[in-house]
């Protein structure tokens, strides 16, 4: 499908993808079913050097046009009012709303209902005021293992920065894979660079609800569920913001999550690991994702690690 797509359009796009029942009528892990036992053996023998990067913001403790939730983070006990006679000790507390603009997190198949149902069929009802019954975070409470790919798409466009609104389309996730050499595969990790990091450190934070972010169109969508995508991952939020498509504000999350089944990873910082890619010449690398067990939380905050 084509720019000028429609909520209907994407109403029908994911009664087409979706893989509700395909790994049984009470999976709640969804295309995290796709990283087997082989897939991961085959990303841990991409580590050569051992090199480690992290995929993650810090905890945004500060307000910003992009982050009207901040992290609450209070120091209870530190050392410029301890004792310095014999042993003492420091305390911190802090609490998070994972989900937004800011924070590096994980979305659980519970987090988006498309027409009142989540993934693989379950009533959004079973989302309460005491969490989620079914497609909680803790699906993914073993840990996340697989091989990451990076597609650098201003590396491929030859700019520092993709701005905000612009739209990356099918033929721009072909182009990248050709460009780098790599190709996505069933049970990957599929990383999406956009260039935020860099627009973020050259001109300042700036409100995405209103001034938009660059992202996927929802004409990718099948592109995802072709290649076999197990987790999807943004410097943004994957979706191209305005999304472009009457009726629909993020049809990526809305189809992804609660059709295909696939794990987004929201807010990442790329920067290092796109530097890292380029001085290697290599997009494909172990990624180590591990996010907190909350029963029946919607998300987790998280750190991602990619290995070289």
């Amino acid at each position: 499908m084509a720019k000028g797509m429609t909520k209907a359009d994407v109403d029908s796009m994911a009664e087409e993808l979706r893989n509700w029942g395909r790994w049984g009528a009470e999976d709640e892990r969804g295309a995290l079913n796709l990283m087997t036992d082989e897939t991961r053996a085959a990303a841990l023998a991409l580590i050569q050097d051992s090199s480690v990067v992290s995929c993650a913001l810090p905890l945004p403790v500060l307000p910003a046009p992009d982050n009207f939730r901040p992290v609450e983070h209070h120091v209870l006990r530190g050392g410029d009012a301890a004792s310095r006679e014999g042993l003492s000790f420091s305390a911190d507390y802090f609490a998070i709303a994972p989900h937004g603009m800011a924070t590096t997190h994980l979305d659980a198949l519970c987090h988006v209902f498309s027409n009142g149902k989540m993934y693989n069929g379950f009533d959004q009802s079973e989302v309460r005021s005491d969490g989620a019954m079914k497609n909680s975070i803790m699906s993914g409470r073993d840990g996340i293992v697989g091989r990451g790919v990076l597609l650098d798409i201003p590396g491929l466009k030859g700019v520092d920065w993709l701005e905000p609104g612009t739209p990356i389309q099918p033929e721009d996730l072909d182009a990248a894979e050709e460009r780098q050499g790599v190709t996505v595969g069933s049970g990957d990790i599929l990383l999406i660079g956009t260039g935020r990091d860099a627009k973020r450190a050259a001109e300042g934070t700036w409100d995405s609800r209103q001034l938009g972010l660059a992202g996927l169109y929802a004409a990718c969508l099948p592109w995802l569920k072709e290649r076999g995508v197990a987790v999807l991952g943004c410097d943004g939020v994957s979706d191209v913001m305005p999304s472009g498509v009457e009726g629909s504000i993020q049809p990526i999350h809305e189809v992804a999550i609660a059709h295909l089944g696939v794990h987004i990873i929201d807010n990442m910082g790329l920067d290092r690991l796109t530097a890292a890619c380029r001085e290697r010449k290599r997009y494909a690398f172990a990624f180590f994702l591990s996010p907190l067990r909350l029963e029946r939380g919607t998300a987790s905050p998280v750190n991602p690690l990619a290995v070289f």
